[in-house]
C-alpha cells in the first residue's frame, strides 16, 4: 500500500489551498498569493497552535545550511518556490528525492509553509540566506497528515 499525505493551507488573509504528497510528489494549488515566487518550505514542528510561527525552522536533521531543492548540501525541508501567476495562483507539481512519508526524512507531523518572498536559495550573500532563503514572512501554513 502507498502512503499518501496531504495538508489544507490556511492563512489569516486570503492565502489558501490544498497540497497533496506522494512519495516524492508534491502536487496541489494555492491561491490568494501576490504574483511571482514564493518560498515553500517544510519546516521542523507540526505546531501550528501560535500560527506560522510556531512551526520552527526549516526541517534540517542533518544540520546543513539552506540551499536550493536541487542542491546537494541543504535542508530536507528546502523546496525552493511555487510561482503564483496574476490570477494569485500558484500550481504546485514539485518531485523532490529528498522527502519522504516515512522513515528520518518523513515529513508526515510537520508543517509547510508558502512565504511571502522569493527564496533565494541560499544564493543571497548574508547570514539569513543561508538559514532561510530569506522568504520573508509565513503567508500560511498546516500540518502534513496521512490522507486517505
Amino acid at each position: 500500500m502507498t502512503m499518501k499525505a496531504a495538508y489544507v493551507l490556511k492563512g489569516d488573509g486570503a492565502v489558501q489551498g490544498t497540497i497533496h504528497f506522494g512519495p516524492v510528489t508534491v502536487k496541489g494549488s494555492i491561491t490568494g498569493l501576490a504574483e511571482g515566487d514564493h518560498g515553500f518550505h517544510v519546516h521542523q514542528f507540526g505546531d501550528n497552535t501560535q500560527g506560522c510561527t510556531s512551526a520552527g525552522p526549516h526541517f534540517n536533521p542533518q544540520s546543513k545550511k539552506h540551499a536550493g531543492p536541487k542542491d546537494e548540501e541543504r535542508h530536507v525541508g528546502d523546496l525552493g518556490n511555487v510561482t503564483a501567476g496574476k490570477n494569485g495562483e500558484a500550481i504546485v507539481s514539485i518531485e523532490d528525492s529528498m522527502i519522504s512519508l516515512s522513515g528520518e526524512y518523513s515529513i508526515i507531523g510537520r508543517t509547510m509553509v508558502v512565504h511571502a518572498k522569493p527564496d533565494d536559495l541560499g544564493k543571497g550573500g548574508n547570514e539569513e540566506s543561508t538559514k532561510t532563503g530569506n522568504a520573508g514572512s509565513r503567508l500560511a501554513c498546516g500540518v502534513i497528515g496521512i490522507a486517505q
